[in-house]
């Protein structure tokens, strides 16, 4: 397996600040993201705000930048009219954008080190009707992995540190992945998302959590775009069943309305969450959706203060 230097590679690690929520920030620049293809659509028409948008979590605090191809897919990128080769020319400029804020924020600022996850989001999120938020996708383990596997091989030898296997709604897509990683032989992390102590097909935390543990592809796991009050037991469930690192970032509470294509409710996002969350555990800190710059550069102070 790659090592990949200075990353927290086990329990009592100096905590890492993730960034928080790409669509949001691009968003708040004035940007409409309400088409299926959500942020992704910008590789093509705007890359150079997505890479600012990477800059400006770097500024914040972040050390680790997650690629904006979380939607990002050869099945979408069709519905669009985009053939197979610009599709994989898109997913390899998705990480190079990162990659890129990453090596200008360095030159200001060398010394610390930074690193670049490729987002795969999952199978859900690319229908762009709220599956990933329910895990009702109805496909088999195995078609999982033959819709997932080509864009892993395109992401995979894009240039970035590592995957980033995040918001998996259920243990047979968490399966599909982990099966696909360990095949390409790249270091990956694994981060669910949950609701009410489950992930969202029902499936237990602890048999995802195992899974992560028996594989050494798995990098780290935990919880991403869930509930903040959902993080804290959910890294006790996680802690239970493997010693790697643990991934916190949730979103900011708020629920997605998939037909209105909107976020509803009220914000629950509170930074002082932090000091729970790496009591229980948790060696990447940052936030999802709804969760931007300001929120993350006060979860990195609240790192720096831990770990000093």
């Amino acid at each position: 397996m790659p090592v990949l230097p200075d990353f927290p590679d086990s329990p009592g690690s100096p905590p890492v600040a993730l960034d928080g929520g790409l669509g949001t920030q691009l968003e708040a620049r004035g940007h409409d993201l309400s088409s299926a293809m959500w942020s992704a659509r910008l590789l093509v028409e705007q890359p150079g705000e997505i890479a600012a948008v990477h800059r400006e979590y770097f500024d914040a605090g972040a050390r680790v930048a997650i690629s904006c191809s979380y939607q990002a897919s050869f099945s979408g990128f069709e519905r669009i009219g985009i053939d197979r080769p610009q599709a994989v020319e898109l997913l390899t400029r998705s990480v190079r954008l990162a990659i890129e804020a990453r090596d200008a924020a360095a030159t200001e600022s060398p010394g610390v080190p930074r690193w670049v996850a490729a987002s795969v989001g999952p199978y859900g999120a690319t229908l762009a009707d709220g599956s990933e938020y329910r895990g009702d996708d109805g496909l088999s383990v195995s078609e999982l992995r033959r819709w997932h596997r080509d864009r892993l091989a395109v992401l995979a030898d894009a240039g970035a540190d590592l995957l980033a296997l995040e918001t998996i709604p259920s243990l047979r897509e968490a399966e599909a992945l982990v099966a696909e990683v360990d095949r390409l032989d790249v270091p990956a992390w694994l981060s669910v998302t949950i609701a009410d102590g489950r992930m969202r097909s029902g499936d237990a935390l602890r048999d995802v959590f195992a899974l992560a543990a028996s594989n050494s592809s798995i990098v780290a796991a935990g919880v991403n775009c869930s509930s903040p009050g959902e993080v804290e037991p959910a890294l006790r469930a996680a802690r239970g069943e493997t010693d790697k690192p643990l991934l916190a970032y949730p979103n900011s509470g708020e629920r997605w309305d998939a037909d209105a294509r909107r976020w509803t409710g009220n914000p629950r996002f509170d930074s002082d969450m932090v000091h729970g969350w790496l009591a229980a555990g948790a060696s990447l800190v940052g936030g999802c959706c709804r969760v931007g710059p300001a929120e993350i550069a006060h979860i990195a102070d609240v790192l720096d203060t831990h770990a000093g």
